[in-house]
């Protein structure tokens, strides 16, 4: 399981929102840490295939985005920074359709949901109205409904943000816990710190550039700082965080 990009570049205009980025991930947990306007969401874009670079190579699993991405596309779980859930619908039809989308039989598919669920601790939410969970409840949703399919690489783009501390603890256990268990390739990104433990393969970004790369606390050794928000503010300079 990986996610390997080579030069990797997106111009908006004349502005490279991503400049010649490489990077080359493995299973675990990967953190892409940096500010608003990054280039973290325009990256989750380019690896989704809704941008398409201006220069460089994409390679998830192994295989070149350009000549397979639908092939990709299946084995990939992906939640964006907005919400693409039906409102109107409930938890149990969202991601019933989901899984129609994939392929999944219903037997099939109401076996995955109860495990994911039962996990996320929203079996007892099943039938209600995506409209009236919370915003920590509709995150769970939406972190089920990319897992129905079992994706062997999952990115998350800010799945946390605007969501209490509790809420976000639970939620980055559970995919901490999922990189053990299945062995997949999860890319996290955020500008969250506190979301960044010692042991984690961490990469800071800021304006389309990746700053470093490797183990969270063996970065901080080499960069000589006490602790990730030094070093995120040695590397960023007066990139502000928002």
């Amino acid at each position: 399981m990986s996610i390997v990009t080579n030069q990797l570049t997106y111009y908006y205009g004349k502005k490279a929102a991503i400049n010649e980025l490489s990077i080359n991930l493995t299973q675990g947990f990967n953190v892409l840490l940096g500010p608003n306007g990054a280039g973290k969401s325009t990256l989750f874009s380019m690896l989704t295939g809704l941008y398409q670079a201006a220069s460089g190579d994409i390679k998830i699993n192994g295989y070149d985005f350009r000549d397979n991405k639908a092939d990709i596309m299946r084995s990939m779980g992906v939640v964006f920074q907005q919400s693409t859930l039906d409102l109107d619908l409930s938890v149990k039809q969202n991601l019933l359709y989901f899984a129609g989308l994939h392929g999944i039989s219903s037997s099939q598919a109401l076996e995955n949901i109860h495990s994911i669920l039962t996990q996320l601790a929203l079996m007892p939410r099943l039938n209600d109205k995506v409209r009236a969970l919370n915003g920590g409840h509709r995150r769970r949703v939406e972190i089920a409904r990319s897992l129905i399919h079992q994706p062997k690489v999952l990115l998350l783009d800010e799945a946390t943000v605007g969501l209490d501390i509790d809420s976000r603890k639970m939620i980055t256990q559970y995919v901490k816990t999922l990189c053990q268990q299945r062995g997949i390739c999860v890319l996290w990104a955020t500008h969250l710190m506190d979301e960044v433990s010692d042991d984690d393969h961490l990469l800071i970004i800021n304006e389309g550039n990746i700053q470093a790369q490797g183990v969270s606390s063996t970065l901080c050794k080499k960069h000589q700082a006490d602790d990730v928000y030094q070093l995120y503010r040695r590397l960023t300079a007066n990139a502000e965080l928002v």
